[in-house]
């Protein structure tokens, strides 16, 4: 039996005002995140801490006022 990964969803995210290209784009977009090469590159926690740091990226205040 395989096992589905959580990071790679099979249908885009339920958004109530997304257009069905909003989800398409989404999709599309989270699937070339998730399979990006540079993911082979880290193994085990290093992997872990990247995605993480990913997912919080928008948490980060960025600019010169940060």
């Amino acid at each position: 039996m395989r096992r589905r990964s959580r990071a790679a969803p099979t249908t885009p995210p339920n958004r109530p005002n997304a257009s069905p290209d909003t989800g398409a784009r989404i999709l599309e977009l989270t699937t070339q995140i998730i399979t990006h090469p540079y993911w082979a590159t880290l193994s085990g926690p290093d992997r872990v801490e990247a995605r993480t740091a990913l997912k919080h990226a928008h948490d980060t205040p960025v600019g010169p006022d940060a």
